[in-house]
């Protein structure tokens, strides 16, 4: 390998090497670099040389056993056909003598016919597809030679259900194979050595396993593009337009960019934008989101690589793996939200070992100045989010008992012990264990009637199985088949012209919502609606029309605990007069220094809370950036708890930094009742009686029923709509409650809801922490720079015949203000 790399002028870094000698010893591990300084080659490269060391063994022949010999699994299908093509240069050149395949959803079914006469060496696939080669009857075969098993991009899947399907499949392997070599590939980690137990199953024999960590002479510039002295950027959250302008000067100067947005109907938006800025533009400014059609997306991504473009709007779909040499320059439309996502986005330019990658972000307004700031710090102190594996969740079990009693058979005992050593379950009791079997075979106490939910049974020898020799046992095994996996979204509608080609696909819930003639924006296009069909929405051009623009779904990424920090620290040193040797904070000057002077600061040890009497009504405004999912519980406890003593009704808005409670009647505070209010004690019972709970997991159990299989999505072609789902999940929710109320799926659903959807540790954490802090409570004579965000998030949700603009400018006007 040193050779093969020298040959081609290049020396490898010790890293690479340190990982060629752990695999080459026996050793998994996990692999943690920064994007573009070579892991794709340090991991491949150990791969090869275990298969060369064992031609040698061999007296210099090919080994001639049948079956797949590595895995390589990626966490996006788009990723496999150039993550295959980065494996097969050096695979080829060494003359190893593999032949290198990709299954993925995409592939077609040829394409696998052809793969299951002969198997490829090397198999690129996806968690999902790893899945459905578990269900195959002859699984223990195909996987009897298998020496290594490289999972990319380990960080994008630790953290979320793919990753616990990726944990069993590996405890499963490490059944056949317990010598079976497991990497991981990870850039953007800040717990690593917990990452590294989360990906390797537990195996007693097993050596030491290996934590790298990848260290190249790469550099990185993090900027802003800041607001000329002529231009104003909006005190309250708002779409950042007059920096479209300079966003273009910028990319004139620039060879190929990546613009990141994070959220497609931002992505649309911003390409509008830059093309209405530029229309000389027009072909070498493209779009790329993951509703928009593959082929669409294979066009972009082609131009990419050849250097065509000349800046492509993209959200997170190209955050990950695609390696596009020509790319020089990131751009980050508004914040990241956090220091990983902003490190794995800049790393798309200067993607290769040794070059500069720049990612300049764009503010939106003038609050994201100081996110700015902070993001930089953060990132050049290394302090990196955590990311934690779910804790056994019992829908993606019941989902694998299913998938391994269609693989093969399973013996109880064994299993149990098995799915233990997968480190999400190694807590799993026995009992749980039993229930979600008992699930699986009977469809627990309350559907134990109905033989379609009987999809597994022991038997003559106690080996559970699915009987596909029976017509409702082949049924079982092809909606599995159909529809293993835990990505679970909004159904997705087809977009296509009216006798013309189609553009991609969008949220059922959003077409649902439109009626004939409405506008809308998608693929950089505004389109009339004219009708449903098949599930096909049917469009036409609308050039001239004012459009609404779909609401995707995902689209707030709360603030991270590091990235919140980072702005305290920052808004603690304006509070001394220390912060202005920052670019960033001396553009959000006249902002802070107005927040100063018509109330206080926020600050890292002290709440600052807010008063104000409007014409709407009583605002208080609280601040203590814990995020915007922990203060949609926080903000539902605190009016709860302060109604509980004299009734009152609320409105209640939230953002990254704070809440606003706005009230109907006076809401007696002081100190005392403030500290009582924010009290960490009882949290979970003030929470689930002061929201509607019971819908909130009815949601949640949607996803949960589907991914345990209760839910069938529908045969290809043929898909249920989303109000068919949702009625299915709801009547099975509703007939779990009424018969069936120890049901361990409607406890992980409320479990779901207060960890995902409220961040409950992390509002726990923040109540804890507010305890020791002196309270500023500030009784305001005009809204403050501060409060005017978490007005305009809850004006934006209503219905006014006033511009959302001219109440902003009111309230503006009474603060004595100008935003710059």
């Amino acid at each position: 390998m040193e050779r093969w790399l020298l040959a081609k002028g290049r020396a490898p870094f010790p890293f690479q090497q340190a990982v060629w000698r752990a695999m080459r010893s026996g050793q998994s591990g996990l692999l943690h670099a920064q994007t573009g300084s070579g892991k794709t080659l340090a991991v491949w490269g150990g791969v090869l040389l275990r298969a060369q060391d064992q031609v040698d063994a061999c007296s210099g022949h090919q080994s001639t056993k049948a079956g797949l010999r590595a895995l390589w699994i990626t966490p996006m299908r788009a990723l496999a056909a150039d993550t295959a093509e980065a494996l097969r240069t050096p695979m080829t050149e060494l003359q190893v003598g593999w032949r290198l395949g990709v299954r993925t959803g995409d592939t077609l079914p040829s394409e696998r016919s052809r793969q299951e006469r002969a198997w490829p060496h090397a198999l690129v696939t996806t968690p999902e597809s790893l899945s459905q080669l578990l269900t195959r009857a002859d699984v223990a075969d195909l996987f009897a030679h298998l020496d290594a098993v490289v999972v990319d991009e380990w960080h994008e899947l630790l953290g979320n259900k793919r990753g616990v399907q990726v944990q069993l499949a590996l405890a499963r392997l490490t059944t056949w194979r317990p010598d079976l070599l497991v990497w991981g590939l990870s850039a953007t980690l800040g717990n690593q050595a917990e990452a590294l137990a989360a990906l390797l199953p537990c195996v007693p024999t097993a050596p030491e396993p290996a934590l790298i960590q990848g260290r190249v002479d790469k550099s990185l510039v993090i900027d802003t593009l800041l607001p000329e002295a002529e231009s104003r950027l909006s005190w309250a959250g708002r779409l950042g337009a007059p920096m479209v302008a300079q966003l273009a000067q910028e990319l004139d100067q620039a060879g190929t960019a990546l613009v990141f947005t994070n959220t497609r109907s931002q992505a649309e938006i911003w390409y509008q934008l830059l093309l209405e800025a530029r229309p000389d533009w027009a072909g070498l400014v493209a779009l790329h989101h993951g509703s928009l059609d593959a082929d669409v997306r294979a066009w972009v991504e082609s131009g990419l690589k050849a250097g065509q473009l000349k800046a492509v709007v993209a959200t997170s779909s190209l955050d990950l793996g695609v390696d596009f040499l020509p790319v020089e320059r990131v751009i980050q439309v508004g914040s990241a939200k956090g220091v990983a996502r902003l490190l794995q986005r800049a790393g798309r330019s200067g993607h290769a070992p040794g070059r500069t990658s720049r990612v300049t972000l764009v503010p939106t307004h003038t609050l994201e100045l100081v996110e700015a700031a902070a993001v930089r710090r953060a990132a050049q102190a290394g302090q990196v989010e955590e990311r934690q594996a779910p804790h056994q969740p019992l829908d993606v079990l019941v989902q694998h008992l299913v998938t391994v009693a269609l693989g093969g058979g399973f013996q109880a005992d064994a299993l149990f012990d098995e799915v233990r050593r997968a480190h999400s379950y190694r807590a799993l009791t026995r009992e749980a264990f039993d229930w979600c079997l008992d699930f699986a075979a009977r469809g627990g106490d309350s559907l134990q009637a109905y033989p379609e939910y009987h999809r597994i049974a022991p038997d003559e020898h106690g080996v559970w199985r699915v009987a596909e020799h029976t017509q409702p046992g082949r049924l079982v095994a092809r909606r599995h088949r159909l529809q293993v996996g835990t990505i679970v979204s909004d159904a997705s509608m087809q977009v296509r012209y009216l006798n013309g080609p189609k553009l991609g696909s969008v949220e059922e819930s959003f077409i649902a919502r439109l009626k004939k003639g409405d506008c809308f924006v998608f693929a950089g296009r505004t389109l009339e609606f004219v009708r449903v069909q098949d599930m096909t929405a049917y469009v036409r051009r609308a050039e001239g029309r004012r459009p609404s623009v779909p609401r995707w779904q995902g689209g707030r990424m709360p603030l991270s605990s590091e990235m919140a920090r980072a702005v305290m620290a920052l808004l603690d040193e304006a509070a001394e007069d220390r912060a202005w040797h920052e670019p960033e904070m001396q553009a959000a000057r006249d902002m802070l220094e107005a927040q100063a002077r018509i109330s206080h600061l926020p600050r890292s040890d002290r709440l600052l809370v807010e008063r104000f009497t409007s014409r709407e009504g009583h605002h208080l405004w609280l601040y203590p950036f814990a995020g915007r999912l922990a203060h949609q519980g926080l903000s539902a406890v605190l009016a709860w708890r302060l109604a509980r003593h004299q009734p009152n009704t609320f409105s209640l808005a939230v953002n990254d930094y704070g809440l606003e409670l706005l009230s109907a009647e006076p809401v007696p505070v002081d100190e005392a009742s403030l500290r009582a209010a924010l009290s960490p004690d009882h949290l979970l019972d003030d929470i689930l009686a002061s929201l509607n709970a019971a819908e909130l997991a009815r949601r949640r159990f949607r996803e949960i029923a589907r991914v345990a299989g209760l839910v069938f999505t529908g045969y290809p072609g043929a898909p249920k709509s989303t109000r068919q789902l949702q009625a299915s999940s709801s009547l099975f929710y509703e007939v779990f409650q009424q018969y069936d109320a120890g049901n361990r799926l409607l406890s992980q659903a409320q479990e779901e809801v207060l960890s995902q959807e409220l961040d409950v540790v992390r509002l726990r954490e923040a109540l804890t922490a507010l305890q020791p802090r002196r309270i500023d409570l500030v009784d305001l004579r005009s809204p403050s720079p501060f409060s005017l965000p978490l007005m305009v998030e809850r004006l934006r949700e209503r219905l006014s015949t006033e511009k959302l603009s001219d109440r902003v400018a009111r309230a503006l006007k009474a603060m004595g203000a100008v935003p710059r």
